[in-house]
């Protein structure tokens, strides 16, 4: 499996954008999924440049968070703006990392994705809890790379 549009079914992928719905209720915080192909350099270091090219940093509150899957490379990466990394410890996203790859390790990928988009939402709420005037800033589409 190594094309994007073969990760995820178009139902799977609707699952996926109304788990980021359901966690932005807990918090002021954004999330996007980007999925691509491939990588060739650090998942982590793509999951910034794919972070930038998406505008991600233009929130109010600078705490948006993407969740960057290469399929073929294998490799996820989850990335927190600078409002976040501001207010937690460096193993923050360490448990939302463990439950995807339990996932992924057994092939749910859906399943991980959703479990890590709730989880972060979760972790967000502490920091930055949703308040009654709070606008989703970031669209909750999957970002598509090739």
């Amino acid at each position: 499996m190594s094309k994007v549009e073969d990760f995820l079914t178009k139902a799977e992928e609707q699952e996926i954008v109304e788990a980021i719905g359901k966690a932005e209720k807990n918090t002021s915080g954004e999330i996007r999924v980007h999925i691509e192909k491939e990588t060739s350099i650090a998942a982590i270091d793509r999951a910034m440049e794919v972070f930038r090219n998406l505008s991600m940093e233009n929130t109010q509150e600078r705490n948006g968070v993407i969740i960057y899957v290469a399929v073929k490379s294998k490799q996820f990466a989850i990335y927190g703006d600078k409002g976040i990394n501001e207010k937690v410890g460096v193993d923050f996203w360490d448990a939302t990392k463990e439950i995807m790859q339990n996932q992924f390790k057994n092939g749910n990928f859906k399943q991980g994705l959703i479990d890590g988009i709730l989880k972060a939402g979760e972790q967000l709420k502490t920091y930055f809890p949703y308040a009654d005037d709070d606008i989703n800033e970031l669209s909750n589409e999957i970002s598509l790379g090739e």
